[in-house]
């Protein structure tokens, strides 16, 4: 009951005046209770903790053994001088040339193996983000006006929606399409939601193959994801078609993965390249937002509304090694965190019909909760990965000294001298010291604000979400790209600097990616963010 009650945090809001009855005239109150995001840092369960340094050491045999081999040599060698070891070698021992022939044979027969079952590196080439018409600009007031002028909402669905919007951190330049305020029209169509899926990927991918001077009959993977709209033929089959790829291409096309399937068909395509020796593959994310706009009067389906827009991002992937001189980034690292055993989880984030059977995505008051915990997953399965040593070391003797001693750090802390009730805490990972730049995916305001708290970020760090979030909207699973592409266009990345992507969403999912500059990025020609980008992060302060 004491750790439920932790997740919970009060708002008192003034009702106004109550106009009638005993009490007329009097002010009126109510208390809101919200979940707040768990501290996922606090408690850390070491079987996550095992699974990462079982991915970091996979070859451990190898690196218990090599160093062993190596020191009993350097032992022997070094005993001996120069005119011992040289009679050793030539003095005392007789060759033929069949046994040299062999053995060299032998060696480079084991290098050989050695090299070919060493997975090829997967580089990322370049990427394009999709940016709408301006048109299809709309502000937080056209918002609500438009959603009343379309008469599908009455004035309490439209004022909560007003109020989401307030709060959560999208400015007045987002895209969404025309189409959901149409009055009296059903805008979840088969013929809006191609059209609307077909001008964002097909932009996106205009400009990704002439960026690359790709033709489209040079890939061999494709996976396009898009979670609610999947119609038949699917995506992947219209961009075969449209661009008239190669029979034997290898496309796959994933749905209903929510907001971190960006990061899933990268780690799909990543393993269909290794496999098949394919090349080079296009990995396209996107949402349709007029299958998620909800025309009802059910708060929990009406949030969707008020955060998902337009958006598109196609990334072109290489295993070739002479694409190496050309690539951005060579992908490090991709961990994957399922929580859908949990029944809490798997509903989090549901689509479904309210009673009035009109079709929405419904957003469970557990959803913070739930994230919070596959965040807590993902990341502890990520640190032995990134974490430098030193803090791995500290990191994992926290945790230790927890679980030996729970008695010990169940109670509360007491304060310390100057009053900070914080001195007994866990030791909390730097990951600064792990990566130069944060792509988290830009879900609202409060989500990043709680990550930036827990992860003990500075608010730099978070710039790219928060530019993205406030330019973009909650773009579902192309944000992470958004966030890059803010980053380029400001030419911050550079030379060895390591990218944390990490996304969530329905399922419950959460997903990290690693990737490595291989060269300085400098600013690029094209890009959404080259019209306003120097008005970051002044803009979305103001």
């Amino acid at each position: 009951m004491a750790r439920e009650q932790a997740l919970l945090s009060t708002e008192i809001v003034n009702r106004g005046v109550e106009p009638s009855g005993p009490d007329a005239g009097s002010p009126t109150f109510s208390v809101r209770v919200r979940r707040r995001l768990p501290d996922f840092l606090q408690s850390v369960n070491l079987k996550y903790v095992r699974l990462g340094y079982h991915y970091l050491i996979s070859h451990g045999v190898y690196l218990a053994t090599i160093p062993v081999i190596v020191l009993v040599c350097g032992a022997e060698v070094g005993s001996l001088s120069r005119d011992e070891l040289w009679r050793k070698v030539w003095g005392e021992a007789t060759y033929d040339l069949a046994t040299v022939l062999a053995f060299l044979a032998v060696l480079a027969f084991t290098i050989s193996v050695y090299i070919m079952s060493r997975p090829r590196p997967v580089y990322l080439i370049d990427f394009a983000c999709y940016k709408p018409a301006d048109e299809l600009k709309v502000s937080k007031a056209e918002f609500i006006d438009l959603a009343r002028k379309s008469g599908k909402f009455d004035e309490d669905s439209l004022a909560f929606q007003s109020r989401l919007l307030a709060k959560s951190g999208i400015g007045d330049e987002s895209y969404m399409p025309r189409c959901v305020f149409e009055p009296g029209t059903n805008c979840a169509t088969m013929k809006e939601g191609r059209a609307e899926a077909s001008a964002a990927m097909f932009a996106a991918l205009d400009e990704l193959f002439d960026k690359c001077r790709v033709r489209p009959k040079d890939v061999g993977v494709l996976v396009v994801n898009c979670s609610l709209f999947n119609p038949t033929p699917s995506l992947s089959a219209m961009i075969v078609n449209h661009y008239k790829m190669r029979g034997n291409i290898l496309s796959y096309n994933l749905g209903g993965m929510g907001c971190s399937a960006g990061v899933i068909a990268v780690d799909l395509a990543r393993d269909m390249l290794q496999a098949s020796g394919a090349g080079l593959a296009v990995v396209v994310s996107t949402e349709a937002v007029s299958f998620t706009w909800y025309a009802g009067k059910r708060r929990s389906m009406l949030i969707p509304n008020a955060f998902f827009r337009a958006g598109c991002a196609a990334v072109l992937l290489s295993n070739r090694r002479r694409d190496f001189h050309r690539a951005k980034y060579q992908l490090e690292h991709i961990v994957r965190t399922h929580k859908g055993a949990d029944d809490r989880s798997f509903r989090s984030v549901y689509q479904e019909e309210d009673k009035q059977r009109i079709k929405g995505l419904s957003i469970s008051r557990d959803l913070v909760e739930v994230g919070g915990h596959a965040l807590k997953t993902n990341i502890t399965t990520l640190g032995p990965l990134v974490l430098p040593f030193s803090e791995q070391i500290l990191f994992f003797a926290g945790v230790l000294f927890r679980h030996l001693f729970p008695s010990k750090t169940s109670a509360p802390p007491p304060p310390s001298a100057d009053g900070d009730a914080s001195a007994a805490a866990p030791y909390i990972p730097d990951f600064k010291r792990a990566f130069e730049h944060f792509c988290m995916h830009a879900a609202s305001r409060d989500v990043l604000e709680h990550l930036q708290g827990n992860l003990g970020l500075r608010d730099g760090d978070l710039e790219a979400s928060r530019a993205a979030l406030h330019r973009f909207g909650n773009t579902s699973s192309s944000s992470i790209w958004y966030e890059l592409a803010y980053l380029e266009a400001k030419g911050r990345v550079r030379r060895g600097d390591r990218v944390w992507q990490l996304a969530f969403g329905s399922g419950f999912k959460c997903n990290s990616a690693v990737w490595r500059a291989v060269r300085r990025v400098r600013r690029p020609a094209r890009s959404p963010w080259l019209d306003c980008v120097e008005q970051y992060p002044a803009r979305m302060n103001a």
